[in-house]
């Protein structure tokens, strides 16, 4: 039966060119991304699970960047540290050339003056971005530490760091009380940055000055230690922040990234669907026309 007023064919040939050119809409959306999950109807779960690591992976990149500059800090007193550790044993050298008889005392402590102050210099200049580790006007026990990770865990986030709680040990200058200004209290006979030597000082005062300057080289070697083993963590942290963020976009890309070679298929497929749905709702509307040579 052919009906004037109802054309079952032509509504269920639109029908199928309306799911044809839907199905169609998605996958031209995710040739054009690259992507097969690009918004929380496309699938709710997985589109929340990558939203949420996308920001942990944002959050990683912050901590790579604070890394980088922790680096910096560590490096900077680092090679402070080392530079004060060949001052030292030139002055070390200086004394024990003092020992020796006939030799000028004053043309000795001129030089060694001027490695004092070369000491005052680096431990002032070793400063990075306003923070200097190895020169402080206030008391030890300050904590020196750096960003290392970017924690998710059931209970919520969290950001940890590394570093060290500093003691007079753990600076060159820190108000008389630091490697190179301590006052002369305990085994210290003098400050090593401010003591000087004269004609008249004896073989055993000068000893002195060299057992303190072999002191100070053992705290400033096992500060340089320190810090060396904080920059080994931060360079270990660094490599695996770096490669648990390219673990992080794989997983998410697994994901919700588009398959491009099934979607290429899958675009052709339905671009052939449209011709033809197309071609049925045409073939279907002109069956009413045919109705009419009936009445000729």
């Amino acid at each position: 039966m052919t009906s004037i007023n109802t054309n079952n064919s032509a509504m269920a040939a639109l029908q199928t060119l309306r799911s044809v050119n839907n199905n169609l809409s998605d996958t031209q959306a995710a040739v054009s991304s690259g992507l097969r999950v690009g918004k929380a109807a496309d699938n709710a779960a997985y589109w929340s699970i990558a939203t949420t690591m996308k920001s942990d992976n944002s959050a990683l990149s912050a901590v790579s960047d604070a890394l980088g500059m922790g680096a910096a800090k560590v490096d900077t007193a680092y090679t402070a540290v080392q530079s004060s550790i060949d001052v030292v044993s030139e002055i070390k050298a200086k004394l024990v050339a003092a020992t020796e008889d006939g030799v000028d005392k004053g043309k000795i402590n001129d030089e060694i003056k001027q490695l004092q102050q070369q000491l005052t210099s680096i431990a002032s200049s070793a400063s990075f971005n306003g923070e200097n580790w190895v020169s402080t006007t206030g008391a030890a026990g300050k904590t020196m530490s750096v960003v290392s990770s970017f924690i998710r865990t059931a209970g919520g986030v969290s950001v940890s760091t590394a570093g060290y709680t500093s003691t007079a040990d753990d600076y060159l200058f820190a108000n008389a009380t630091g490697i190179l200004d301590r006052d002369g209290t305990g085994t210290i006979t003098a400050s090593l940055s401010t003591f000087s030597i004269t004609a008249g000082d004896t073989k055993g005062a000068i000893d002195g000055l060299i057992s303190d300057a072999e002191t100070a080289l053992k705290s400033m070697t096992s500060l340089g230690s320190k810090l060396g083993s904080l920059q080994k963590g931060i360079d270990l942290q660094s490599d695996f922040v770096s490669k648990l963020s390219d673990s992080i976009n794989s997983g998410v890309g697994r994901l919700v990234d588009a398959n491009m070679e099934e979607e290429s298929s899958k675009l052709s497929a339905l671009q052939t669907q449209q011709q033809l749905a197309i071609q049925s709702l045409s073939i279907a509307n002109s069956s009413s026309q045919n109705i009419l040579s009936l009445f000729r």
